[in-house]
């Protein structure tokens, strides 16, 4: 056994409250725990020395969550094709009223347009998808520039949209 190894097996005491956190049951977050274990281990050959290892521990845990979720989403949700296009979520969620969720938006793109642009651009880029990378380079700025005016827009953004905080 590799220190690497031992290294991985060690980090269960601080990946199990995470585990807790995200699933929020105590036999799923065992499963989560023993997923992300077996996934490390398995893929231990991209892990690169001397970078954070409880971070890597830490995305590989929340990864794996995601798709296991995104699974069990999937399999529960079934769209009829018909004429009125109705989506049934067999869950037992309900939609909102979409009127209310238009207007929202509505809001939402005004508190937007209302925001300087040197902020507001780089805000939407990353809420398109964009890293901060990609920004950076476009816009032509630092990337701690970019994060700060992220962090400007949606500091503006909030106080702009407070009426919607519940």
């Amino acid at each position: 056994m590799t220190t690497l190894d031992r290294d991985i097996i060690d980090s269960q005491s601080y990946l199990q409250p995470m585990a807790m956190k995200l699933t929020r049951d105590t036999e799923e977050a065992r499963e989560l725990l023993q997923e992300t274990m077996v996934k490390a281990i398995r893929y231990k050959s991209k892990f690169k020395e001397g970078t954070n290892l409880k971070g890597w521990m830490y995305t590989i845990m929340r990864n794996t969550f995601i798709t296991k979720y995104h699974r069990v989403i999937c399999r529960y949700t079934t769209v009829d094709t018909n004429d009125e296009g109705y989506k049934w979520d067999q869950m037992g969620r309900t939609v909102e009223n979409e009127a209310l969720g238009s207007l929202i938006m509505q809001d939402i793109q005004l508190a937007i347009h209302e925001v300087d642009e040197k902020f507001s651009r780089p805000f939407e880029m990353y809420f398109q998808g964009f890293k901060y990378k990609e920004i950076a380079d476009h816009l032509n700025i630092p990337i701690g520039t970019v994060k700060n005016r992220i962090h400007q827009a949606r500091t503006q953004l909030k106080q702009r949209l407070n009426s919607y905080a519940n």
